[in-house]
C-alpha cells in the first residue's frame, strides 16, 4: 500500500467504493442470532446504531474501506508536504545573499541642537 507516486495514491483512494466510520461490536449473542452495534463520532457526538447480523460483514468491509482511505490520504499528504518542503528549500538556496551597500566612510550622527 506504500506507493511513491501521489497520483497512484489518489487512484487507489478512488477505487474504494464503500466507507463507514466507526467500530462494529457484538451487542449480544443468542442461540438464533448475533446482534451488532456500530459506534461512531458524528457531529461531536458518539452515535450508536443497530446492525443486523446479515449486514455486519458489509459494514465491517466499509469500515475497513474508510481506514484504508485514511491511510492512503495520510501517505498522500505526507508526500505533498515533503515535496513542498523540498521546493521551498531549493527556492531559498537560489536566493543569493547580497549585503547592503555600505559607504566606506563612517556615518556621523547629527546632533539634536
Amino acid at each position: 500500500m506504500n506507493s511513491s507516486d501521489p497520483i497512484q495514491l489518489l487512484q487507489q483512494m478512488a477505487q474504494i467504493q464503500r466507507m463507514e466510520r466507526g467500530k462494529l461490536t457484538v451487542m449480544s449473542e443468542g442461540p438464533h442470532a448475533t446482534h451488532y452495534k456500530l459506534q461512531a463520532w458524528e457531529g461531536g457526538k458518539n452515535l450508536s446504531r443497530h446492525v443486523c447480523a446479515d449486514q455486519a460483514p458489509a459494514v465491517q468491509e466499509a469500515i475497513d474501506g474508510f481506514r484504508s482511505f485514511q491511510a492512503l490520504s495520510d501517505q498522500y499528504a505526507q508526500q505533498i508536504i515533503e515535496r513542498t518542503r523540498a521546493e521551498l528549500a531549493s527556492d531559498s538556496k537560489k536566493k543569493i545573499y547580497r549585503p547592503r551597500h555600505t559607504s566606506s566612510s563612517p556615518r556621523t550622527r547629527k546632533s539634536n541642537n
